[in-house]
């Protein structure tokens, strides 16, 4: 094995591998950091040799990582923000005057419920700050964390890496929704009446919708579903003007319920309670930023 010695390697070279990581373009990476492209190919080829990997090979997507950039990703970007920090060990966080963007991911669940009240609480005290939300899959949440593309995930994803840190927020169940006048209003929504109603089938593949889908295939929902949506935005439209019945979160159909003239049961059938947790990377566990948007989120979420 080949031990590397600190003086032999360029610390820039490790911010252009970062970079890369994060980019996936050559061109993108030498725009973000003032370099001609030339210079990028000539880091890149020097990290190359440094490690004896090809590290990114080129590919109609972009710069794809090899598996050993892969396995390197992460204690380097430790690594620059720990020296990042001990340059700028002064450094503070204050919300009121940061014109910090932080990128959220969550469902669209999660923005139903979380973003009207976040929009509230930053225009109070952190008027400044921004706020952005994507989607992404839980099995892509820890890469897409290491390389320093989402600050926070909001919701049930799973942890899938070690490298990940979560808080609690809350746990919630499952509640079936109707519109205000359904034959099932006013009634005990017992499983017969369950089962023979019609349903709105929500076809997402991640959480929490996988998990949620299985429960509902046991006792044939899926297969007599003739209307499905691969989200929930649209639910409480098509279930306020028609007669179907749709299984959400509880946060969700709280929400949604008297805004849509919706009425809300507790399904007949046994469900998994729903986590919804905050999960963030180590890279960031010391960040001021980032432990203030955390603690903000526990302060107003947390049960």
């Amino acid at each position: 094995m080949v031990m590397r010695e600190l003086r032999d390697v360029d610390l820039n070279l490790l911010v252009v591998f970062q970079a890369l990581y994060q980019e996936r373009q050559v061109s993108l990476v030498a725009r973000r950091l003032g370099l001609s492209q030339p210079a990028v190919s000539n880091a890149l080829a020097r990290l190359r040799k440094t490690f004896n990997d090809e590290l990114f090979v080129r590919s109609p997507q972009g710069m794809l990582p090899t598996p050993l950039t892969a396995t390197l990703a992460d204690p380097i970007a430790v690594a620059l923000e720990n020296v990042a920090r001990a340059l700028n060990h002064e450094e503070r966080f204050d919300p009121g005057t940061s014109r910090r963007q932080f990128t959220l991911a969550m469902s669209d669940v999660g923005e139903i419920y979380f973003m009207p009240a976040l929009a509230q609480l930053c225009r109070a005290s952190a008027p400044g700050v921004s706020l952005q939300t994507v989607r992404v899959a839980s099995q892509a949440l820890g890469e897409a964390m290491a390389a320093g593309r989402i600050d926070l995930a909001i919701g049930a994803f799973e942890r899938r890496s070690d490298a990940l840190f979560q808080r609690r927020l809350f746990t919630q169940s499952y509640l079936s929704l109707f519109r205000a006048g359904h034959p099932l209003d006013g009634r005990p929504l017992t499983r017969k009446a369950f089962a023979a109603a019609e349903h709105l089938f929500v076809t997402g593949q991640d959480d929490p919708y996988d998990r949620l889908n299985a429960h509902l295939e046991k006792i044939g929902i899926a297969a007599s579903a003739k209307f499905r949506v691969p989200n929930l935005i649209a639910v409480p439209f098509i279930v306020g003007s028609t007669d179907l019945v749709v299984t959400v979160p509880q946060k969700l159909a709280e929400r949604v319920a008297e805004p849509f003239g919706l009425r809300h049961a507790a399904p007949p059938i046994p469900l998994p309670a729903l986590q919804t947790h905050i999960f963030w990377h180590r890279r960031a566990h010391q960040d001021p930023g980032n432990q203030w948007l955390r603690q903000l989120l526990a302060d107003n979420f947390a049960q």
